[in-house]
């Protein structure tokens, strides 16, 4: 009997919250997977007992140790090696994360796009990186045969977050055309089967470092527009891992989300981000993810927010508190923006001389470069040698490791010092040589 009562609590909650969804938004109710219809974040049971006790003479519901001064229990040779205060590191973070870093992000998002003003969006969701954040907007969204339409250049690892984990069908599209964003292959895919669409566009690239110009991003948009006309319903996942590492003025320096985040009923812009590559902090494992559609409203992005926030209780619990503590803690030192600044303009410096490197005309001779002005990473493609067999020639005879798939190879000049990057050309370059003419 009470397993059965468990099971009807808990069928109540994610109904409750279908049943919101459903009254402010029938295009998030349809874009819903089943998983996503399914899933809750439970207002009863040990959090909702939990918080009844919060602040009470003796709380036996938390589950950590605590010492006899009610702070956290810890082991001092690991707590002496941090400043902060031991509630801002070892308890339990809230499954949607900390509020505090949960709204000085949103402020962020709202300062970095200007665009956005006036417009309504969710509160971000914390997921721990950007990965994770990608796999709950998967969980959420794609069903088993869902096709996710994107670039044909994109991150491996879409491979196994949205193939393997979620059985969805990845359905790229060609993704240059004569030098330019072809907006013609992307207005061509979402022609195909009327319905529930999934979008993903990664700006700027990976593996390009490619980001569209201003004029190219209206065609985006306009092609995203008139697909939401003929009454499909989009879910448009934006991973914005590189966001603000664009090189060019004539590139658009907003995130494709403050251009979404209205644009339409049938639309609904899913924002994931976070400071691993923009505040160079890889290893702190902490990302965002935000929704936003036309008419969107505070009751709508909670229950989206809570569905998010279930699905990260039940696979990870929550995130590390320590991360969101420190982040936390560096945007409000008054520093932050001069010392990222600072950074940016070390890896724009490589950008330039990426590109001043690659004025050298010979190159053409044995590869091409793709299109590239914004992120870490930019490809050559190799004309007169298996690219394979350049790479391990780089690695064994040179010392130098890049990244091959197929005919292309992505150099990761973020890693690379400045004076350091001609040389991976001219080694390219005679590596090519080498071989063309065995």
């Amino acid at each position: 009997m009470g397993e059965y009562l468990a099971q009807s609590d808990s069928l109540n909650e994610a109904e409750t919250l279908n049943n919101a969804i459903k009254s402010f938004s029938e295009t998030i109710n349809g874009l819903l997977s089943a998983r996503g219809r399914a899933i809750y974040f439970p207002k009863k049971g040990i959090l909702s007992q939990s918080a009844e006790a919060k602040g009470k003479r003796i709380n036996a519901t938390i589950g950590i140790a605590l010492d006899d001064d009610s702070t956290p229990m810890r082991l001092s040779f690991i707590a002496d090696q941090i400043k902060l205060p031991p509630d801002s590191v070892f308890p339990y973070a809230p499954s949607p994360g900390l509020p505090k870093i949960r709204e000085k992000w949103k402020q962020m998002i709202f300062e970095k796009n200007p665009s956005l003003a006036g417009k309504i969006i969710s509160l971000p969701i914390v997921t721990s990186g950007l990965t994770h954040g990608l796999s709950i907007a998967g969980y959420l969204f794609a069903d088993p045969k869902d096709e996710i339409i994107l670039p044909d250049l994109y991150w491996e690892n879409y491979d196994l977050i949205f193939g393997n984990a979620y059985d969805a069908k990845l359905a790229p599209f060609k993704f240059f055309r004569s030098g330019r964003f072809n907006i013609e292959a992307l207005r061509s895919a979402l022609s195909r089967r009327p319905g529930k669409k999934i979008l993903l566009l990664n700006f700027p690239n990976n593996p390009s470092g490619y980001t569209p110009t201003t004029g190219e991003t209206d065609q985006i948009v306009e092609a995203i527009l008139a697909c939401a006309h003929e009454g499909n319903h989009l879910a448009v996942i934006l991973d914005d891992a590189y966001f603000g590492l664009v090189y060019q003025e004539d590139i658009f320096k907003e995130s494709l989300f403050a251009r979404l985040a209205n644009i339409h009923e049938n639309v609904l812009a899913i924002k994931i981000d976070g400071p691993i590559k923009e505040d160079y902090t890889w290893g702190l494992r902490i990302g965002f993810l935000s929704f936003a559609i036309k008419n969107g409203a505070k009751d709508l992005y909670d229950a989206l927010e809570a569905k998010a926030a279930g699905a990260i209780r039940g696979n990870i619990s929550n995130c590390s508190i320590l991360s969101q503590s420190l982040l936390l803690k560096a945007f409000e030192n008054p520093n932050y923006k001069d010392e990222k600044n600072t950074k940016y303009d070390i890896l724009r410096n490589r950008y330039l001389a990426v590109k001043a490197s690659l004025a050298e005309n010979k190159y053409s001779r044995h590869f091409t470069a793709l299109p590239f002005n914004s992120g870490y990473f930019m490809c050559v493609e190799i004309k007169t040698a298996n690219a394979e067999q350049v790479r391990q020639l780089l690695i064994q005879k040179h010392g130098i490791g890049i990244i091959c798939f197929g005919q292309l190879l992505r150099i990761a000049y973020s890693s690379v010092i400045e004076e350091d990057i001609k040389t991976i050309f001219e080694l390219i370059y005679s590596a090519c040589e080498e071989l063309s003419k065995s």
